[in-house]
C-alpha cells in the first residue's frame, strides 16, 4: 500500500471516513425526500438505512450510486449503449480516462456503471472544487472516490496544486492503486465542440520524472466519449454562451447544483458511451520527437481524433446542423415528424429564458450545440484536423 498522507487535501475519502461521512449524510432531512425520488416503491427510510448500512467505499458505490444511474438511464432516457470495453485490457493494469464532458455529474457516473457491468474497477474521478458548496456535498462526491481540483486561486497557487494533482495521479496509476477519470477540459463543453486542453497535458507531464515518451506511456491514456441525444443542460448552456458574447460570465451561488440536479432530472433521449483505443506508444514516441509544445500537440490531436469518432449521432445532431446549413445534407437521417418534434422542443427551451434576449441569436447558438459534433466529425473525416486547431 502507497503513502498517499501528503495528498490528504484532495484525494477521497477512506473506507472508514465515508462510512463516517454517510452516517452524517443520512441524518440530513433532505435524504427521505431523495430516497422517495430515486426508490419511490421503497419506505422513505429505505436511503437512510441503505447509508447507515455501508461498510466501504465500494459498498456505497455498488448498493447506492449504481442503483442511482440505473434509474436515471431507465426513467430518463430511452436507450442506453456502450462499445469498445475490449478497449480496456485488465493485463494492461491501470489508467487514465480522457472523456469530453457534457454533464457535471453523469458523464463519469455512467462510466463507473459500465466498469462495474464489466467487472472492472471503478476509477477515482477528478472533479472541480467549486462543486463542494457546503458539508452535505463534500460527504458525498468525496465518498464517492472523487478528487479535488482546486480552481480559482493564484498563479502561484495554481501551480502547486497542478504539481500535487499531477503527482497524485500519476502515482496512482504506476502504483495500480487505482485508475482515474479526468475530463479532457476544465469545464463542461458548451457549444459541442469538444477539445483537449493543452495545459492540462502539461500539468500531467509535471510529475514525471524521465523524459516525454516515457512519461505518458505510463499513464496508459484511454480517451472515452459519451454522446447524448438531448444536450443535459442545452438551454443553460446556450444562456451562458449568449451572456459570454457581450461580458464575463459570472455563475450564481447555486448554479453548480442547479446543473446537477436538471442535467439528472432532464429527459436525454438516447446515450451511448464510447471507450476508444489507448494511445499508442508509437503514437507518443512521435510526439516526443517534436519540440516544446508542439508534442502535446500531437498528444492532444491523438486524444480528441478518438473523442470525435467514438460520437454517435443522433437525429438531433443532423436536424441541427441541416437547420444551420439551411440544407437538407442529412435529410435521410429524419423525419419530418422529428423534425417537428425537435423545433417544438427548442422553442420550448427558448421560452425559459429571460425575454429581453435576442431569440434569433440564442436559437442559433442552441441548433450549434446539437450541430457541432457533425462538424467535427466531417472535419475530421475531410481534412484531417478539428475545429480550433492550426494547421
Amino acid at each position: 500500500m502507497i503513502n498517499l498522507s501528503e495528498f490528504e487535501s484532495i484525494s477521497p475519502y477512506t473506507d472508514e471516513e465515508a462510512v463516517e461521512a454517510l452516517g452524517k449524510v443520512a441524518d440530513n432531512p433532505v435524504v427521505t425526500e431523495v430516497s422517495q425520488y430515486f426508490f419511490p416503491e421503497e419506505s422513505p427510510d429505505f436511503l437512510r438505512n441503505l447509508l447507515k448500512s455501508v461498510r466501504s467505499i465500494d459498498d456505497f458505490q455498488i448498493m447506492v450510486m449504481s442503483r442511482v444511474i440505473e434509474w436515471v438511464l431507465a426513467n430518463t432516457a430511452r436507450n442506453f449503449s456502450y462499445d469498445g470495453i475490449a478497449n480496456i485490457r485488465k493485463d494492461k493494469g491501470k489508467f487514465l480516462v480522457l472523456s469530453n464532458h457534457r454533464d457535471i455529474i453523469l458523464d463519469p457516473a455512467i462510466t463507473q456503471l459500465v466498469l462495474y457491468r464489466n467487472d472492472i474497477p471503478m476509477t477515482e474521478i477528478a472533479v472541480g472544487d467549486n462543486l463542494i458548496t457546503n458539508k452535505f456535498i463534500e460527504y458525498l462526491i468525496r465518498s464517492n472516490r472523487m478528487i479535488k481540483v482546486v480552481r480559482g486561486i493564484s498563479a502561484r497557487e495554481l501551480y502547486l496544486s497542478s504539481q500535487l494533482l499531477s503527482k497524485y495521479i500519476r502515482l496512482n496509476i504506476t502504483e495500480q492503486q487505482s485508475s482515474i477519470w479526468l475530463a479532457q477540459r476544465q469545464g463542461r463543453t458548451k457549444d459541442g465542440l469538444d477539445m483537449t486542453e493543452q495545459g492540462l497535458l502539461k500539468m500531467l507531464d509535471m510529475s514525471g520524472s524521465s523524459d516525454f515518451r516515457k512519461n505518458f506511456e505510463e499513464l496508459n491514456i484511454i480517451p472515452m466519449s459519451i454522446s447524448y441525444e438531448i444536450e443535459p443542460c442545452d438551454i443553460l448552456k446556450a444562456r451562458e454562451l449568449y451572456i459570454s458574447r457581450r461580458q464575463k460570465y459570472v455563475k450564481g451561488p447555486m448554479e453548480d447544483l442547479n446543473s446537477i440536479l436538471t442535467g439528472i432530472k432532464q429527459q436525454k433521449g438516447n446515450i451511448h458511451l464510447n471507450i476508444g483505443k489507448p494511445l499508442t506508444p508509437e503514437e507518443i514516441a512521435v510526439a516526443a520527437l517534436c519540440d516544446k509544445n508542439d508534442r502535446y500537440e500531437l498528444i492532444r490531436h491523438a486524444v480528441d481524433i478518438r473523442v470525435i469518432e467514438g460520437y454517435k449521432l443522433w437525429k438531433t445532431n443532423y436536424i441541427a446542423y441541416d437547420i444551420v446549413n439551411q440544407g437538407f445534407k442529412y435529410s435521410e437521417q429524419y423525419s419530418d415528424e422529428d423534425v417537428q418534434k425537435f423545433v417544438d422542443y427548442m422553442e420550448h427551451q427558448l421560452d425559459t429564458v429571460e425575454k429581453d434576449f435576442c431569440r434569433e441569436e440564442m436559437r442559433d447558438i442552441f441548433l450549434n450545440i446539437y450541430a457541432n459534433p457533425i462538424v467535427s466529425k466531417e472535419m475530421l473525416r475531410e481534412h484531417n484536423t478539428l475545429p480550433g486547431w492550426r494547421q
